[in-house]
């Protein structure tokens, strides 16, 4: 047996911890447990340890930290990747209704346009698109639905609501689970509007903070004088009274940093039964380049001491990002067809288009992005490959022919992942 080339070892409290990207598995070492295994790995040879301490051989061997000398990790996290990317029992649809916006936030990389808005055509061609995909992907067991932009809810009665009805009707009649969520600034969310997304399974919201109150207003506001972040902190209260999920993004940046603990006070009115319906998310601005990693991790366990959910680091091995999907798509509002959402619409740069019968049209880029990952060299030998997947298809294809990392090949800020999940279970 051999050491997996995905284990991690850190020290918490004074405590040796180990982690194994691929199975997932915290352990916590006795010192001279940690040295025997230190010693194998040091010799390549783990059968001392084995007569030593047969229990704990194979535990480890047990938890995967001692994998089959013959085996090939790399290619065995490959394989279950794209079993788990060409998995035909789900669609995920995402839909663009407009990409227009009631707010112009600085750091935004979408093109707004004004006055875009899923025509009558479109709207019918998608609700064709969702009843083909419900009769011909024979094994598909759930359905998902998004709404994304620019801001959807702009068009919430007359784009969102014909195609979540239409929806949840296809997918009733073919014993297809459908559930929907929504990415939105928040600041149209009111109780109407909530039972209806109760009705018609819209179970769950992204909407993001930029910081406290005083720093949210100087980026989004309705007006010179009147800023929006009492109207959306409102609203996401709401949403999770009703049920309905909240994952709150908050935009951090070094002007951010030092307030960002006040946004409890706002969230702490909340009970523990409506806590659970609200997950914080820390995402430092891409034009931020100060390093303010150990300041976030310091605000996500002031969030959690509070009882409040924080990040998704909890996701499972290779949970790869939506656009990794083959069964999966983003319809924009003119009717083209896309994969990934954290990138410009732009006309003639997506993956397809949508014909009138609900039909789709891919071009050439589909399949490019469907096969590229795995192919960046420091990704074979990387220890948390598993949970890391290369980064998307996107990142994929913006380095092709050039090696690189979605952690910029820093050790620490691996560590710091690691690190994050298990404070997460330890909550």
């Amino acid at each position: 047996m051999k050491a997996s080339k995905f284990n991690s070892f850190f020290k918490y409290d004074g405590t040796d911890v180990g982690y194994n990207s691929f199975t997932q598995e915290f352990i916590i070492l006795d010192p001279l447990l940690f040295d025997l295994y230190l010693v194998g790995e040091k010799k390549g040879d783990f059968s001392e340890l084995e007569a030593i301490h047969k229990d704990y051989y194979h535990f480890l061997v047990q938890q995967g930290f001692l994998v089959a000398d013959e085996l090939d990790e790399f290619e065995k996290t490959k394989e279950l990747a794209y079993k788990i990317d060409n998995d035909d029992t789900l669609f995920h649809l995402i839909v663009n209704p407009t990409m227009n916006c009631n707010f112009k936030c600085w750091y935004c990389y979408e093109t707004h346009i004004k006055d875009s808005k899923m025509d009558e055509k479109t709207i019918s061609a998608t609700i064709s698109l969702i009843k083909n995909i419900a009769t011909t992907q024979k094994n598909l067991k759930t359905f998902h639905l998004s709404f994304f932009g620019g801001e959807p809810l702009l068009y919430f009665e007359k784009v969102i609501k014909p195609i979540l009805i239409k929806a949840n009707s296809i997918c009733r009649e073919k014993n297809v689970v459908f559930h929907s969520s929504m990415t939105t600034n928040g600041l149209l969310i009111n109780q109407p509007m909530l039972d209806f997304c109760k009705e018609y399974q819209l179970t769950s919201f992204q909407i993001t903070l930029d910081g406290s109150r005083e720093q949210h207003n100087k980026v989004r506001f309705i007006s010179e004088s009147k800023g929006s972040y009492d109207q959306i902190v409102n609203n996401i209260l709401l949403c999770a009274r009703n049920e309905r999920y909240v994952s709150v993004r908050i935009n951090c940046s070094v002007d951010t940093l030092n307030k960002l603990n006040d946004i409890l006070d706002e969230f702490n009115v909340l009970s523990n039964d409506e806590r659970k319906f609200i997950n914080f998310q820390f995402h430092k601005v891409w034009q931020e380049v100060e390093e303010i990693s150990d300041s976030l991790e310091n605000s996500k366990r002031h969030f959690r001491a509070n009882n409040f959910n924080v990040g998704n680091v909890l996701s499972t091995t290779l949970d790869s990002c939506y656009a990794d999907k083959r069964y999966q798509a983003t319809l924009n509002y003119n009717g083209e067809i896309f994969k990934c959402t954290a990138r410009d619409f732009t006309n003639g740069t997506g993956e397809g288009v949508l014909n009138d019968d609900g039909t789709v049209l891919w071009n050439d880029k589909y399949e490019k992005r469907l096969n590229i990952k795995f192919k960046n060299k420091p990704c074979k030998e990387c220890r948390i490959l598993p949970i890391c997947a290369g980064g998307c298809t996107q990142h994929a294809l913006e380095n092709e022919g050039v090696d690189y990392c979605v952690h910029d090949f820093n050790e620490d800020s691996k560590t710091r992942l690691i690190i994050s999940r298990f404070e997460a279970i330890l909550h």
